[in-house]
């Protein structure tokens, strides 16, 4: 292994200083750290590297290895990674094969032992993982915490297989991940007092705030999706010990832009103190997750990054275990190497549908219920509307931006699921997805049924996708691991996913994030109201419709 040194402005979370200096690796390890003057303005900044403290890689569409190769340019020398999606779709295979796959590269991936498989009893999933199956992943080395306990009603409620779950993690000294999305008072006392320590999913600073209060670590979350960043940021002036960065879901075109990087950007124009938004970045998941990541402290793993200034963070170098592995924003090496024949699981059971299949009669009712959709959150409103009828079915109204959503069962043949949301804005066609969370069955949304059904066939025909249709051309973005992920160059994925973005917004959609949106319509345990393939659900009432 390499024995070398780096001089430049050394970042010294630890005792919150910065000087001019070299740092000694040997054995992948930092050796030494010398101070050789005061700062020097113009050199570049030596830090620890960014770790995404929350993050699903699977809705990068990219496979791990592959999302690594796109992360580290940005800094990112290690995630905190739920592999919850792939859970839902192949259990513990799906698991087996990111672990695996996140093997073949020299990036810190620290996965989680999914804790709601199938997320909730609401919807299909493709499997299914009880407690003892968590409890086997949790007693393994390389899961480091419980995944996210999305099932906070069952936490309240104390039913018996969630509490095994969190007691296993317990018991085996790993933490536990929350999602209480507007949890709060009492109810949310009792679901840190069930042990779980952490949450991702607050969208105000008044929510944030109580939590922290009652001692629960809070992540500011910013993905392609929901993005919490601004709501929240303040707080980490008062809260630098009890705050992390995540990005959640993460789309492979601004994965490319940026990453955790651009988080500790935004943090220091918005004035908050370097040190505070670097304990944020690169710290506290280490302390919290007890990972093998380096903080750049002498006898830690030469984990760091070399960053132009601690302004914009552009990353002029990456280095993991003392091996530099980034550039100039350009990888060094070929160090991905995975086994494309190793990279094929999936759960697909699901015949092509007829247009007829999408009808949704009119029963003379005054009042249709209708999702709203809203940008940049994954919380949806609940509208009425009045339906718009024509040949005695109610169909998409365009005038009023209300238009037909679908669910369809990927794992076996089961009725369609319809429904209507508003706020997509499209004018033509169709988009369509596999990726739809939790269960990721297919969910489409268009502007009339035979748009959804040719979009629905796509899906179907690659056996996982994003699809977009209308204005007489298509696009596919071909996701054949688990109907999530491409294994495929991560870069070419972006690109091309990218042009069917583009492509849903030429057909009219106004979102920032039209597939990402659409891809949280049946994600029963946010509230308002979604679509799962069984149906419309109230998320407040945790029933259907």
């Amino acid at each position: 292994m390499n024995n070398f040194k780096v001089k430049g402005n050394i970042v010294d979370t630890t005792k919150r200083n910065i000087f001019f200096g070299e740092v000694e690796i040997e054995d992948g390890k930092i050796k030494s750290i010398n101070k050789i003057s005061e700062i020097k303005d113009k050199t570049h900044f030596i830090l620890p590297g960014f770790i995404d403290s929350h993050v699903h890689i699977e809705s990068s569409m990219l496979i791990p290895s592959e999302f690594a190769r796109l992360a580290v340019v940005h800094g990112t020398v290690a995630t905190i990674s739920d592999p919850h999606e792939i859970a839902n779709v192949c259990g513990m295979e799906g698991v087996e094969f990111m672990i695996e796959n996140g093997n073949t590269v020299p990036f810190k991936f620290n996965f989680g032992a999914p804790s709601c498989v199938p997320a909730t009893i609401f919807e299909t999933a493709g499997a299914e993982l009880n407690h003892n199956d968590v409890r086997s992943l949790l007693e393994r080395p390389e899961i480091k915490y419980l995944s996210e306990m999305m099932n906070f009603p069952g936490v309240l409620y104390k039913d018996e297989e969630v509490l095994k779950k969190i007691a296993a993690a317990h018991e085996l000294g790993k933490p536990v991940d929350g999602h209480a999305p507007g949890l709060r008072g009492d109810a949310v006392q009792q679901y840190i007092d069930a042990g779980i320590s952490t949450d991702h999913e607050c969208f105000t600073a008044e929510e944030a705030l109580d939590k922290l209060q009652r001692g629960m670590k809070i992540l500011i979350r910013e993905g392609s999706a929901a993005k919490n960043f601004d709501a929240l940021i303040d707080l980490l002036n008062d809260w630098p010990e009890m705050m992390m960065f995540c990005s959640d879901d993460k789309h492979p075109d601004s994965l490319v832009e940026n990453h955790i990087n651009e988080l500790c950007a935004r943090a220091v124009a918005k004035g908050i103190d370097i040190f505070n938004v670097l304990q944020a970045a690169c710290i506290n998941p280490i302390l919290h997750y007890k990972l093998d990541v380096g903080a750049l402290q002498i006898g830690d793993y030469a984990d760091f990054v070399v960053a132009e200034d601690l302004v914009n963070f552009k990353i002029k170098q990456t280095y993991i275990d003392g091996v530099l592995l980034s550039e100039n924003g350009n990888t060094v090496g070929d160090w991905v190497k995975h086994n494309k024949d190793k990279e094929s699981v999936n759960h697909f059971d699901c015949n092509f549908k007829k247009v007829e299949d999408f009808v949704y009669p009119y029963q003379k009712q005054d009042e249709i219920p209708v999702i709203e959709a809203l940008d940049g959150q994954l919380i949806t409103n609940k509208l009425t509307a009045k339906p718009k009828v024509s040949n005695g079915n109610i169909i998409s109204d365009l005038e009023n931006d209300v238009l037909k959503m679908v669910v369809v069962n990927r794992y076996h043949e089961a009725p369609i699921a319809i429904s209507f949301v508003k706020n997509f804005g499209m004018k033509h066609g169709a988009i369509a997805s596999s990726v739809a969370h939790d269960s990721h069955n297919i969910i489409a949304v268009g502007v009339d049924d035979l748009s959804i059904c040719e979009a629905v066939n796509l899906v179907i025909k690659e056996t996982g996708g994003v699809v977009a249709v209308g204005n007489g051309k298509e696009e596919v973005l071909a996701l054949p691991v688990a109907g999530l992920m491409s294994n495929h160059n991560g870069y070419e994925v972006a690109q091309r996913y990218t042009s069917i973005d583009q492509f849903a917004k030429d057909l009219g959609s106004t979102l920032v994030a039209p597939f990402m949106t659409l891809s949280f319509m049946a994600l029963l345990v946010i509230p308002h109201l979604k679509l799962s393939d069984k149906g419309l659900f109230d998320g407040d009432k945790f029933e259907f419709v």
